[in-house]
């Protein structure tokens, strides 16, 4: 059953509402993401999004029979076959573009980078080394060196990210392999 409005004066103010949407929604965006099962994932807080990456990789890696676990340190979200998995993730931004933040340097052997588009996932489980060594700063002066932060196109990754993925089948192999 549809809801209507009936309150005229509510029906005037969502006129007016209706009409200033377009200087705050994306409807380019909106369209792109429409009938995608990751698109309700836009609309979470940042924060909880990182939970729901989390946890889609968590869900993901033990349907393929992976062994998974919660971690037994707190700088790595999930062990994986054995190995402390930190998992970062992103939605496509409007720039067609991924971004991985908040790369440390603490107690976890890989990172696993979740990229979701509306009709498509990209996957990279990179050593953390390789990712610190090659990710820059993500924030400036002296005291910002300690997070660093990974910026990509899925459809034109940086060199040295080309054998950690791009795809879930790789991420899989990978995994597999630890």
């Amino acid at each position: 059953m549809t809801q209507r409005i009936t309150d005229p004066e509510v029906q005037r103010l969502g006129t007016i509402a209706a009409a200033l949407a377009v200087d705050y929604v994306d409807l380019e965006q909106e369209n792109r993401w429409a009938n995608s099962p990751f698109g309700w994932i836009r609309s979470r807080p940042s924060r909880q999004k990182g939970k729901i990456g989390e946890q889609l990789v968590a869900g993901w890696a033990a349907a393929k029979g992976l062994d998974v676990i919660r971690s037994t340190s707190r700088d790595a979200d999930r062990m994986i076959q054995g190995r402390l998995v930190e998992i970062k993730f992103s939605l496509l931004w409007k720039s067609n573009v991924y971004v991985f933040q908040q790369f440390r340097d603490q107690e976890y052997d890989h990172a696993f980078c979740l990229g979701i588009s509306p009709f498509a996932a990209h996957a990279w489980v990179v050593p953390k080394e390789i990712i610190l060594g090659n990710t820059p700063s993500q924030h400036g002066g002296r005291a910002g060196t300690d997070t660093h932060w990974l910026h990509l196109s899925p459809d034109d990754p940086p060199a040295w990210l080309a054998r950690y993925g791009p795809t879930l089948r790789r991420a899989f192999q990978i995994m597999h392999e630890f």
